[in-house]
């Protein structure tokens, strides 16, 4: 516990908050060596004085899974503090008939959202009595119901008391990840990596689900958390119709190792924040 509140202490206190308070922050979940210090650009936009619900949405890894599915307990413990599960939420979401539960065992295995609790419970250190979480893992979603659960949790978006935490890497390259997309023209293999990645992030930061789908199809980035931050764009369209006024902004963005051959491998990490004007 103490180690790891004095690591994530680090990260943080080297970053800005420029983009507070976040509505939403898309941050990775690989594990902190690689990513502790890129995700920090992410949690230093969370405001711990407005915020009183966490919605977290990871991808799936180790389950096939067509719809998204919630957890079937009501505390997860980090090493910091405990997290409670609102059930309130969860109860109003089962409800809807479109969220399947996922066994104890699959919520133990899967990181993309675990990767996320420690760094929230710090964030959110402060008011820690004060808050709960929602946790959702993502399915592997058809543009429909990424459009459909989009416009579900909407109206969650909508409220300034609650936050979005969105679950993702950016592409992974190489033989193991067996993707190698190369651009000759951007120079380093790791370049063009980086050009691709841009490429994705500035589709996102212009808010449109529709490209980004097109964008994905294109060039098949390995994306891991497409399908949560499909959700998000689907669910930003939605409150934009109803002309909310919202900007998101990527503020970091690393890579584990730089790729300048084709034995090599990386994955990229990028950060960043939702504002509502």
């Amino acid at each position: 516990g103490p180690q790891l509140n004095a690591q994530l202490e680090g990260w943080l206190s080297q970053v800005q908050s420029t983009k507070r308070p976040a509505r939403a922050i898309i941050a990775p979940h690989a594990g902190y060596t690689y990513c502790g210090s890129c995700a920090a650009h992410a949690y230093k936009q969370v405001d711990p004085t407005v915020t009183r619900k966490i919605f977290i949405l990871g991808p799936s890894h180790h389950v096939p899974l067509s719809r998204c599915a919630l957890s079937s307990v009501e505390i997860y413990r980090t090493p910091l503090y405990d997290l409670r599960i609102d059930q309130k939420i969860y109860g109003d979401l089962w409800k809807t008939g479109m969220f399947e539960r996922m066994s104890l065992q699959t919520d133990e295995d899967e990181h993309s959202i675990e990767m996320h609790l420690p760094y929230t419970a710090k964030a959110m250190e402060s008011h820690k009595d004060e808050f709960t979480i929602v946790p959702v893992l993502v399915g592997a979603l058809s543009e429909s119901k990424e459009q459909e659960f989009g416009k579900l949790f909407s109206k969650y978006l909508a409220d300034p008391s609650n936050l979005f935490v969105v679950s993702s890497d950016f592409c992974h390259w190489g033989q193991r990840f067996r993707y190698s997309y190369y651009d000759e023209s951007q120079g380093e293999i790791y370049r063009s990596i980086e050009h691709l990645d841009k490429m994705g992030m500035s589709i996102i930061e212009q808010l449109d689900p529709v490209s980004f789908s097109n964008y994905l199809k294109k060039y098949h980035n390995t994306i891991c958390g497409r399908h949560p931050i499909g959700v998000l764009l689907n669910a930003i369209t939605e409150l934009q119709k109803n002309g909310m006024n919202m900007s998101f902004s990527f503020l970091n963005y690393a890579q584990s190792s730089q790729c300048r051959n084709w034995q090599d491998s990386s994955v990229s990490y990028a950060a960043g924040a939702l504002m509502v004007h």
